[in-house]
């Protein structure tokens, strides 16, 4: 059996392991034999001679010296020419030495078993020669002679239906994969579209013959043969196929050719691919932007806190649920831009300019855009919201004293137009006198009212209330109202005034009352009207303030209970005197409606109200307090975030520019570090959840933290964006230092020489720290007009846009390309004029019969027509094609 062992062919005899393979079917020494016949012959007629017995016609070593000569084209050692079996086993002995030094180690094989014509020992030896000669030096894509030679098959007939090679016996056996083989190098020498795979006879000699004939291949093998046994000799058909290979050996060139082009192209189209992806993800996140600025931009306020508070839920959901793929869509839109840049960089290809406002500026200032037009915009919600809790409560403070002040005066017009005093007794002038007096001290404590009913519309009014309409209206009828009053009472005053010069006699004790109880009535009133009043706080300070203020109001309360028993012993005084004097009266005090039954019924419900505001109050503390605590809960909490934030964006700021381990090691505790980073969020959603509440509790401001919730979500975004580009820089790295063969050695030194001048850790180094790192790694770049003429070509390498940086990538890519072997259009256009036959020209069947269908398509589609005076009809131009290949990029 033969082995291949460190680049040399071993023949060995174990255990009789070609005498067994013979065993397993005889027919394949007669296949071998007379195939390997065929081949020596092939060979010695170019010397002149034949062998008609393999093993006879080599036993003097002769013929055999002769055939290596022939297949090797160097002289051998002079032969012997005795016929003493001494001097043929010298020869054979020669021939073996000469095998063995062209790297075959011979195993079991000696001369005396050649000499003796050992049918086995004979054809195992021309094995060796054969797999040496004919066959070793086979390799496609870096594989073994055998694998080499079976790819090769496997690829010439791939396009041919009914061939399917997968080895060297029986997928041979139906004769279309010889008939495939000659068709697909000369089409014209038979017609494979009338083979039939179940006429193997009809197939195998056609192949024979037309290869004997036309090829100059000799018939090597049997169709019998081949058809009859249930296994062909395998080492019989990799001879035969072998002689097909160095027949059409001129066609190597072209596959070599069509391989360069085949991967030239798959690296143009995997590109444009990647461009495509870029232009499609860069206009569907701009259109997104063109889409969410306007609702952003939109700050036409609602009419209702409900409608108001739907809009801060939306604003939530966007910055919570929205938002966030867009900032990883913009992210991933970066990394793909960087990528595809250095992929074009490391297969020689101009750098990818994107259409026309999709360039990764572009997406930057759109976003900038965005954030602008996010920015305030929940600060207005917040405030937008504030305002109209703020109208909320103006409304219902005017609708509570507007209704107030209506109860007061209804009936007020219809007592003031009474005309009672026109019959009435001089006492009881006197008395409608006094109560008239009453009604206008009354009247002037109201005074007050109707102003802050007109200032609370006035102040709906400047805050945009929504139904500002109905309150003006209501305020107007209101301020009629009063104004009419004010005509009636000073109407029927002079009325009184007019007669009073008729009435001298008053009840002074009646005018007490009247005017002690008027202003204590009032007081109640405006007891009972403060103690219902809403309020609104935000701090607790201010709760505070208004429970201060409630005490103080409680602490009067004895001073009140005193007036009112004064009051009523008033009245108690007054009905003594009636008793006592059985004074001609109604019973009721003629100068005012107010009566003790009133005062004590108003005083019960001043006492029943107090108890009411004091809950009140309690139950706004309570709210204050937990307000408090969600404020130094979200507090707490974003104290630690933020530095949190802070550090690891400093981390990661250290982590890129430092060197520890491999690129690998690197990435792999990037990632590690990413991942730490990821399981952060729920920290995060933790606190959108505390500042939800917060907002929820309309809690406007927070002493307790620096950090708003927004600053915490830009800091979160830039963090995960600002480790995602790191891994990229680091996946670049790698992706580049593999393209161009840079050792992790050199790329440590590379990194110690640009961190040494890098000594503000920016990432980046200016035109002199660059100039330093170079003169370090061993550049020469003098201090004069040709170094500086040097200097500036290499700034125009690593900073075409003149921003007087360099970064570590475009330093590493500079490094990388002072020693790399790229391909270029030159090598690209020598291959085409391969496949085109050495023609300036080259035509679609050509590409066709040696390019991947995918890739011919590509060619034929993107090629134009040669126009040059040798050209035919169909002629492409492939020399534009190669040179548009580096050139600029149609997307």
């Amino acid at each position: 059996m033969e082995q291949e062992c460190d680049g040399d062919i071993v023949y060995m005899q174990q255990e009789d392991d070609w005498d067994r393979d013979l065993l397993l079917d005889p027919a394949w020494e007669k296949q071998q034999r007379k195939t390997f016949t065929a081949w020596c012959n092939s060979h010695l007629r170019k010397a002149g001679t034949q062998i008609e017995n393999i093993e006879e016609d080599f036993r003097d070593g002769l013929k055999l010296m002769l055939l290596l000569e022939v297949i090797s084209g160097e002289r051998l050692a002079k032969p012997e020419r005795g016929k003493m079996r001494v001097h043929k086993i010298s020869n054979v002995n020669k021939a073996l030495d000469f095998i063995a030094s062209k790297g075959v180690k011979l195993v079991s094989i000696g001369a005396e078993e050649i000499v003796d014509g050992n049918a086995k020992m004979t054809l195992g030896m021309i094995w060796t020669i054969i797999l040496r000669f004919a066959i070793q030096d086979i390799s496609v894509e870096e594989t073994s002679a055998k694998e080499g030679l079976l790819l090769w098959c496997q690829r010439k007939t791939a396009p041919y239906k009914n061939v399917n090679i997968q080895n060297f016996h029986i997928s041979w056996k139906d004769g279309l994969g010889f008939c495939a083989l000659i068709h697909r190098h000369r089409p014209e020498l038979i017609d494979y579209g009338k083979l039939r795979k179940d006429d193997p006879m009809t197939n195998l000699n056609t192949a024979f013959d037309v290869a004997e004939k036309y090829l100059d291949i000799p018939k090597m093998l049997d169709a019998e043969d081949i058809v009859g046994t249930a296994r062909p000799d395998e080492k019989a058909i990799m001879t035969y196929v072998s002689s097909f290979y160095h027949a059409f050996s001129g066609a190597q060139k072209a596959e070599t050719a069509a391989n360069r082009i085949c991967k030239v192209l798959a690296v143009n189209q995997e590109n444009e691919q990647l461009m495509e992806d870029y232009e499609k993800l860069a206009s569907d996140l701009l259109e997104w932007i063109r889409r969410t600025i306007p609702w952003l931009e939109n700050r036409l306020p609602e009419n209702t806190m409900q409608a108001m508070q739907q809009k801060l839920e939306d604003f939530r959901d966007y910055r919570r649920l929205h938002k966030p793929p867009k900032v990883q869509e913009k992210c991933q839109l970066e990394i793909n831009f960087n990528t595809l840049q250095t992929k074009l960089r490391l297969s020689n290809r101009p750098a990818f300019m994107p259409s026309e406002g999709r360039m990764v500026s572009d997406i930057n200032n759109a976003w900038g855009n965005l954030e602008g037009a996010e920015k305030g915009y929940e600060e207005w919600l917040l405030n937008e919201i504030r305002r109209l809790e703020r109208l909320d409560h103006l409304a219902e403070k005017f609708r509570q004293k507007a209704a107030i002040h209506e109860a007061w005066t209804d009936g007020k017009e219809e007592m003031l137009q009474k005309r009672d005093y026109e019959t009435a007794s001089l006492s009881e002038i006197k008395a409608l006198l006094k109560k008239h007096e009453a009604f206008e001290s009354d009247l002037a404590a109201h005074q007050d009212r109707v102003e802050q009913i007109a200032a609370i519309a006035q102040e709906l009014n400047e805050l945009d209330y929504y139904d500002s309409p109905s309150v003006n209206a209501r305020c107007q009828q209101i301020c009629d109202q009063w104004d009419a009053l004010g005509a009636m009472t000073q109407k029927r005053s002079e009325a009184l005034q007019k007669t009073e010069k008729l009435l001298e006699t008053i009840d002074q004790l009646y005018l007490e009352f009247a005017k002690r109880a008027a202003p204590f009535n009032n007081w109640m009133e405006g007891a009972m009207e403060d103690l219902q009043d809403t309020f609104i706080v935000h701090t607790i300070e201010e709760i505070q303030g208004l429970s201060t203020a409630h005490e103080q109001f409680k602490a009067t309360l004895p001073e009140a209970d005193k007036e009112r028993q004064a009051i009523l012993g008033i009245h108690n005084e007054i009905a003594k005197i009636v008793q006592t004097y059985h004074v001609n009266i109604a019973g009721t005090n003629p100068y005012t409606t107010i009566n003790p039954q009133e005062v004590n019924a108003k005083w019960d419900k001043v006492r029943q109200l107090v108890p009411q505001r004091d809950q009140a109050l309690i139950e706004e503390h309570a709210r204050q307090q937990n307000n408090e605590r969600l404020r130094k809960q979200f507090a707490n909490q974003a104290n630690v975030i933020g530095p949190w934030i802070q550090t690891k964006m400093e981390e990661i700021g250290r982590i890129s520019i430092e060197m520890h381990g491999t690129l690998e090691d690197q990435l792999t505790h990037l990632r590690q570090y990413e991942k730490s980073i990821v399981n952060y969020k729920p920290k995060i959603d933790q606190l959108e959840g505390d500042h939800q509440l917060i907002q929820e509790a309309l809690i406007f401001d927070n002493k307790h933290t620096k950090y708003t919730m927004e600053h915490i979500r830009v800091g979160w975004e830039q963090l995960l964006t600002t480790i995602a580009r790191t891994i990229n820089e680091i996946e670049n790295q790698i992706l580049t230092r593999d393209a161009k063969g840079i050792s992790q050695e050199q790329l440590n030194e590379f990194r110690a020489s640009f961190n040494h001048f890098d000594r503000d850790r920016s990432g980046t180094l200016g035109a002199e720290e660059f100039k330093a790192c170079l003169i370090s790694l061993g550049f020469d770049i003098a201090n004069d007009a040709q170094g500086e003429n040097e200097f500036s070509r290499i700034m125009s390498i690593v900073d075409p846009n003149r921003m007087g940086l360099v970064t570590f990538q475009a330093f590493i890519d500079f490094m990388s390309r002072e020693t790399a072997d790229t391909d270029t259009a030159d090598q690209v256009v020598a291959s085409f004029k391969v496949l085109a036959g050495d023609k300036n020209y080259i035509l679609a069947d050509e590409l066709r019969r040696e390019l991947p269908p995918d890739q011919a398509d590509y060619c034929i589609a993107r090629m134009a027509p040669y126009t040059g005076p040798d050209g035919v009809p169909g002629a492409l131009d492939y020399m534009s094609f190669s040179t548009a290949l580096y050139g600029e990029s149609d997307l």
